[in-house]
């Protein structure tokens, strides 16, 4: 990993004063991003601690894609400050987040669905043996490299050589989840992990996001989903058209209060009177703002 005061990669502002520190591993502070004219994010502020899960919840278009871009520093804020062990960042490219240990795992899995659970879990930082001109890549260290870290994760694969394309959905977003963690993530950024899974799939991803907290990661959890997000969250963002308009900890909202900020209550009444003044429209069946809930689900298997 790059050293903080290194300055490599142009990845700390050196002519700054570190700020002083919270224990957050990740803070931004007002921050937002404009292209051009439009600003996609404007006055968020973000603090993510080790051994926390921060879930940030939206809907499309909300704003969760460029925090996720300025984090992991495919892009750069514009506005605001970004701060990375309390000192200011301007990342430049994802080799300066990652060198500060933060790995994000996308949606769309960077995997090659042919290719062995382990040599995805090391795709593109194959271990090798022997001396130069003949080196060759280490097979079987990597196999027990890649077995023990899955186990430790709480993984058990029957046999790393099945085609990860063979995996649930689920079990491939694990095998990312272990492999961020071996190449020494500090914070986890998961881009909508639980979108396109079942029930009982998203569970699984839940129960690892879990143990990576347990293991004492930072994590950011993006998800429009509050049932998810509640089970295993710390802290709790809501971003509406670019801005933060919810930011509260664990003990300070219930599921029901959540479910209601992601649902838009206000955003609900001005339709219902909308279609009120529209003939063959029955308001009366749309739910009140009040009743935009939903019970808190005993497990992740009990989640819809």
């Amino acid at each position: 990993m790059t050293d903080k005061n290194s300055g490599t990669h142009g990845a700390i502002l050196q002519d700054t004063v570190p700020a002083e520190k919270d224990g957050a591993i990740v803070e931004l502070r007002n921050a937002g991003k404009a292209y051009g004219n439009i600003r996609a994010l404007h006055g968020v502020s973000l603090k993510v601690h080790p051994g926390q899960v921060t879930c940030v919840l939206g809907d499309n278009g909300a704003g969760k894609s460029t925090l996720i871009k300025i984090i992991s520093g495919l892009h750069q804020h514009t506005e605001g400050e970004f701060l990375v062990d309390g000192a200011p960042v301007r990342f430049t490219t994802p080799r300066d987040a990652l060198d500060r240990g933060i790995a994000t795992v996308y949606q769309d899995l960077a995997t090659v669905p042919l290719m062995p659970v382990w040599r995805n879990f090391f795709l593109g930082s194959e271990m090798t043996k022997g001396p130069w001109p003949i080196r060759r890549l280490d097979i079987e260290k990597m196999k027990k490299t890649a077995d023990h870290e899955l186990r430790e994760m709480g993984i058990v694969l029957d046999n790393l050589e099945q085609p990860i394309g063979t995996l649930s959905g689920g079990q491939r977003q694990c095998v990312a989840i272990a492999r961020a963690v071996y190449f020494g993530a500090r914070v986890l950024i998961l881009d909508e992990p639980t979108a396109a899974l079942g029930v009982k799939q998203s569970g699984v991803v839940l129960k690892y996001i879990a143990a990576a907290r347990e293991r004492g990661l930072g994590v950011i959890f993006i998800t429009h989903n509050p049932h998810h997000a509640y089970m295993v969250g710390d802290h709790f963002s809501v971003l509406r058209l670019g801005t933060m308009e919810l930011s509260a900890e664990r003990s300070r909202i219930t599921l029901e209060e959540l479910t209601n900020h992601m649902a838009g209550g206000a955003e609900l009444a001005a339709l219902k009177h909308e279609l009120s003044q529209v003939s063959g429209v029955d308001v009366e069946e749309l739910p009140e703002k009040e009743d935009l809930t939903a019970p808190v689900a005993a497990s992740p298997e009990g989640t819809s």
